[in-house]
């Protein structure tokens, strides 16, 4: 599991509809350590596309998310972005980033990271990752997970 991070441009683009989060073409793409994040300054998918990843098992570009969903929850005042989980098949690489960019509009731009701490190699195995959000309760302190790749409360 790694940590989410969202570049700052992200909410600018998805509230002036250059980003439909739900309708355009979401990929997700693994990098290579040397790729270094920068969610102020990076902003489109040419800062990230010279650190990806390759190998078998893993095509270039990475893969589209879907069944991608926004829904709200008026009980709770919270926009949660969400979508079905991505593999890739006895892949060979290594990675330590999943970014986030949209195919479709213009530039590809950057949504979204995860950051898995440090590299990552697989030799033959799947690498799935799941779209899962962390939380803590603020009563008990215990953290749960839901689902969703990002969440927004109001």
């Amino acid at each position: 599991m790694g940590t989410y991070y969202v570049y700052a441009s992200m909410a600018n683009k998805a509230l002036t509809k250059q980003i439909d989060l739900v309708n355009d073409t979401i990929k997700v793409a693994l990098v290579t350590g040397s790729y270094v994040p920068n969610t102020d300054t990076r902003d489109e998918w040419n800062d990230a596309s010279a650190f990806e990843s390759n190998g078998s098992g893993y095509t270039a570009g990475g893969n589209v998310l879907s069944s991608k969903t926004l829904t709200y929850d008026a009980t709770k005042n919270e926009w949660t972005w969400d979508a079905a989980d991505t593999s890739w098949t006895n892949a060979n690489l290594t990675f330590r980033y999943a970014v986030l960019y949209d195919d479709t509009a213009t530039g590809k731009p950057l949504i979204a990271y995860v950051d898995f701490g440090t590299a990552q190699t697989v030799t033959n195995q799947n690498v799935t990752i799941r779209w899962e959000i962390s939380e803590q309760d603020p009563d008990s302190g215990s953290f749960y997970f839901d689902s969703g790749i990002l969440r927004v409360s109001l």
